[in-house]
């Protein structure tokens, strides 16, 4: 990675506004946060655009797309935007559906006792 400190945000505005530019994703904002990155690509350069509304702005430059992808979720995790990881074998309609069954067996466990008597 390399990483070029810019001074103005018009300068980084004109690189995310290039025609060639393909923006990936924006990570945090300078309304609610103190920074933003916008991950994007030109031709075969792999740019994170680095915003600041209190620190130095920045360009990093990324060497593939795996150390780039990698930076965005590093940065996303960092901004409370990554997802939640849940477990994906999880059925929750399911577990309901056993909680139902269990509680209709105690039931009917209970009216057989009383039958009994």
């Amino acid at each position: 990675m390399e990483e070029i400190e810019i001074t103005s945000w018009m300068t980084l505005d004109s690189i995310k506004k290039s025609k060639s530019a393909e923006i990936v994703e924006s990570v945090g904002n300078l309304q609610t946060d103190h920074s933003m990155s916008v991950f994007c690509v030109i031709e075969d350069d792999f740019l994170e655009l680095c915003y600041s509304d209190s620190a130095t702005n920045c360009l990093r430059r990324y060497d593939d797309r795996a150390e780039f992808e990698a930076a965005l979720e590093e940065r996303k995790e960092e901004e409370g935007e990554a997802p939640y990881e849940e477990d994906e074998d999880r059925d929750y309609d399911e577990d309901e559906e056993e909680e139902e069954e269990e509680e209709e067996v105690e039931f009917k466990g209970g009216e057989d006792e009383s039958e009994a008597y």
